[in-house]
């Protein structure tokens, strides 16, 4: 029988798996109203027209874009066509990376407290919805490689959060059962598909709220052969 919060009676932490953005970065909204200041396309008029993309495909470019089904050289055209009919006028949306990305700030705080739960045994990951065309640039932001055992990109291995398959991909890659796995990310939908796979989950609102959580959550250390 599993515990209120999933986790089998006893069940002890190995593995901590971290959302990317707005949780190792600064908030993702801040990129978008970025975006938006650089671009002077609003985020409802961007919102309308992802909207309109997807009933007209059956599908969400979006999603499509982040399981690397779509370039983003395809997205970007198919939303600036898209845009411009709406707002009447042409919309070009080839610098759309450059201020995301460029906004979008490491979050010091919540990369030194991964680095010192990796120090303390746990297994450590990312798991991230991003852009197969970002992959070096996102990196480049934290010290992925002396952390992370583990990094897991929807555009690379073709599902996206909330999908089930990408959580368990994460939890096979590390080697952990999910009640072994404590999970963190800024959107509530995403900790919910965790929470039902059977994962401890933080949903992500600030520096000082996640760190109490996490701690309270993990408890006790991992086995001293947590980390293999």
């Amino acid at each position: 029988m599993s515990g209120p919060d999933g986790r089998e009676p006893g069940a002890r932490i190995q593995a901590v798996i971290s959302d990317f953005g707005g949780v190792l970065t600064s908030p993702l909204m801040d990129s978008f109203l970025a975006f938006q200041r650089a671009s002077g396309v609003p985020l409802a008029a961007l919102g309308q027209a992802m909207a309109a993309l997807a009933d007209r495909q059956g599908k969400n470019p979006l999603f499509e874009l982040e399981t690397g089904r779509l370039s983003e050289a395809e997205f970007l055209a198919q939303l600036g066509e898209q845009l411009s009919a709406q707002l009447g006028r042409p919309v070009s949306l080839q610098s759309w990376g450059q201020h995301f990305l460029g906004q979008l700030a490491p979050n010091p705080r919540m990369i030194e407290f991964m680095r010192e739960l990796r120090g303390r045994g746990y297994r450590m990951a990312i798991c991230t919805n991003n852009i197969r065309e970002w992959d070096a640039l996102w990196r480049a932001k934290l010290p992925v490689q002396e952390i992370f055992d583990v990094v897991v990109d929807s555009a690379f291995v073709g599902h996206r959060k909330p999908e089930r398959r990408i959580y368990e991909i994460t939890l096979e890659r590390l080697g952990v059962a999910p009640a072994a796995a404590l999970f963190i990310d800024d959107l509530e939908v995403n900790c919910a598909a965790a929470g039902a796979l059977g994962m401890t989950t933080v949903h992500f609102r600030d520096n000082d709220q996640a760190i109490a959580e996490i701690e309270r959550a993990l408890g006790s250390p991992p086995p001293a052969d947590g980390r293999r």
